[in-house]
């Protein structure tokens, strides 16, 4: 349990609450979709637009938050319901890629954790091995995407190695342990500037893990600081930090922490980019809900007198991001708006609510609450 003052303990108890009031409503409307982002306030469905695509285990990962904190069964069966479309996805397999880890770890892992369900556990095991099989053993890391980019490794499969964490603890099988880790420990050494910034993108040479180039990704461009990577860095190494007890995961975790700190204390409004242009002013609001779940669990595995300052920041940007950003009337589906897909995406998807902005919002909300179980 975190330690919160008591007008913070007052503003986290209101926001659950409105959280809950309001996908009390939102999740009924959406019983057989899997939502992605709105469209004039409506979620759309990739459970018909596209089932492989990378966010849909964020909206069942919602519900099994709501589920575990207020144990309506509403939440539950939209949980249950999700995880039963994702199942099309694996009759794609050949348009499967790398975050398998963000599908299958936050709809059939935490399902098979609370309920240890035959049918979950079998779509977690699938998951595992088809990232697993994304290995490439001499150069020690997990490949990004499909086509032709053999070499390319991105910074956002940080989050979807504790898939093999999990599977590593159900199955006692340490391979994907170890996978992870070798993983982890090579993005560490190619992805991670001495600042504490992260490349989105580097094409590693097969044959040896070497850096050959990196590239802007979603960011502004080469060199810069595209924020949601930021904030999958942090929270990626914290992670794997606890899932396996290395240090330098830990003073990694710090690392990108302090930067992300250092680039939004200004307002706690996270830009899309931390090395842009001063104008226009493009915000993602995903990359500070993302942020704030990392910042929260730093400060739980420092020492006291470190704590405080990575619990602040969190409060910080999720009290600026919730007067700012947050909609909570009924017109709009999504809870936090302006999240942006990436720096240079097409106006529509710039500002606007996704659902792992949501999810990430809701999470972080959720650890305040002092719920403990962890999905990753």
């Amino acid at each position: 349990m975190f330690k919160l003052n008591e007008t913070d303990k007052k503003w986290v108890d209101e926001i659950w609450s409105r959280i809950d009031a309001k996908l009390e409503y939102v999740a009924p409307l959406n019983k057989d979709k899997i939502p992605y982002i709105t469209v004039d306030g409506v979620y759309n469905n990739m459970a018909e637009d596209d089932i492989t695509w990378w966010t849909n285990g964020f909206w069942p990962g919602l519900m099994w938050l709501m589920y575990v904190g207020t144990k309506k069964e509403i939440y539950r069966e939209a949980a249950e319901r999700a995880e039963e479309l994702l199942d099309g996805a694996f009759s794609e397999y050949e348009r499967l890629h790398h975050d398998v880890g963000f599908m299958w770890l936050l709809s059939s892992g935490v399902n098979y954790r609370l309920f240890g369900g035959k049918k979950s556990k079998n779509r977690l095991s699938l998951a595992a091995d088809i990232l697993s099989g994304r290995y490439n053993p001499d150069g020690r890391y997990i490949r990004a995407w499909n086509e032709d980019k053999v070499g390319w490794v991105i910074i956002d499969c940080m989050m979807n190695i504790n898939l093999l964490y999990r599977a590593s603890e159900i199955y006692d099988d340490p391979r994907f342990r170890k996978t992870a880790m070798h993983h982890a420990d090579t993005v560490m050494r190619t992805h991670i500037r001495p600042d504490g910034s992260a490349n989105h993108i580097v094409d590693l040479d097969p044959d040896t893990g070497e850096a050959v180039e990196a590239f802007g990704g979603q960011g502004y461009g080469l060199g810069s600081s595209w924020s949601r990577g930021q904030a999958w860095a942090l929270y990626g190494y914290i992670l794997s930090y606890i899932h396996t007890g290395k240090a330098e995961y830990l003073d990694t975790a710090k690392r990108c922490a302090n930067y992300f700190i250092a680039n939004v204390c200004d307002d706690w409004l996270p830009r899309a980019d931390f090395r842009s242009p001063a104008e226009p002013v493009i915000y993602d609001s995903t990359a500070g809900a993302c942020a704030a779940c990392g910042l929260l669990e730093i400060a739980r595995n420092v020492p006291e007198h470190e704590s405080g300052m990575y619990l602040n920041a969190a409060m910080e940007l999720l009290k600026a991001m919730e007067r700012e950003f947050c909609d909570w009337s009924r017109e709009e589906q999504g809870i936090l708006l302006m999240g942006t897909e990436a720096y240079h995406s097409r106006p529509e998807r710039k500002h606007i609510a996704i659902i792992y902005g949501t999810y990430f919002f809701t999470e972080a909300i959720y650890k305040l609450k002092g719920f403990d179980m962890l999905f990753w």
